[in-house]
């Protein structure tokens, strides 16, 4: 059974992708924002703040109520369902954080 997409995942993602480029702090600066694929679907959400505005880094909380899971006490995402993916929009194309960091640093 796939993870469900948690802030912890986010989080082990970060770390797994630090070094190879496929982080918001490495590709944001370059034009890629931060979203999410429902890969059931085919729709790219891009990552929001609570409020709405796009958001730097990768956030559940602007993900449509559809895709959420689980919330904490005070009503922030915890859990999106297994099908979402975490990566960057560009130029109107999803890219995962591999292609991202291959777009940027190819080898």
């Amino acid at each position: 059974m796939a993870r469900a997409m948690t802030v912890e995942r986010l989080l082990e993602e970060n770390r797994h992708h630090a070094a190879s480029g496929g982080v918001s702090q490495r590709v944001r600066p370059l034009g890629f924002a931060p979203a999410f694929l429902d890969t059931r679907t085919g729709i790219v959400h891009l990552a929001r703040n609570p409020d709405g505005t796009p958001a730097s880094c990768h956030r559940l909380d602007g993900l449509p109520e559809a895709l959420i899971l689980g919330r904490d006490e005070c009503g922030g995402v915890t859990a999106v369902h297994p099908d979402v993916i975490a990566g960057f929009e560009y130029g109107g194309c999803f890219y995962t954080r591999e292609q991202a960091a291959r777009a940027v640093w190819p080898r």
